[in-house]
């Protein structure tokens, strides 16, 4: 579980990174949950916390996650 404060003083790729990463947890969590694999089911809720926290930093910045996301994913490939 991450901060508001954490989340804020990231810088900008990093937090599309994280934004993109809760994403991506969150998917996997709710796999597991509809395939009966998710034992804490906690872990829901606080990665649904964390992907809004980000989400809002990345608001108030200004930065569409989306298309950033992609940009640094086609600038690993």
């Amino acid at each position: 579980m991450s901060k508001a404060s954490e989340v804020q003083n990231l810088e900008d790729p990093q937090l599309v990174e994280f934004v993109g990463r809760a994403r991506q947890e969150l998917f996997n969590l709710r796999f597991q949950h509809a395939t009966g694999q998710l034992e804490n089911t906690a872990r829901l809720k606080q990665t649904k916390k964390d992907l809004a926290r980000g989400l809002t930093v990345a608001r108030q910045r200004g930065i569409d996650t989306e298309v950033e996301f992609r940009r640094q994913q086609k600038a690993k490939a």
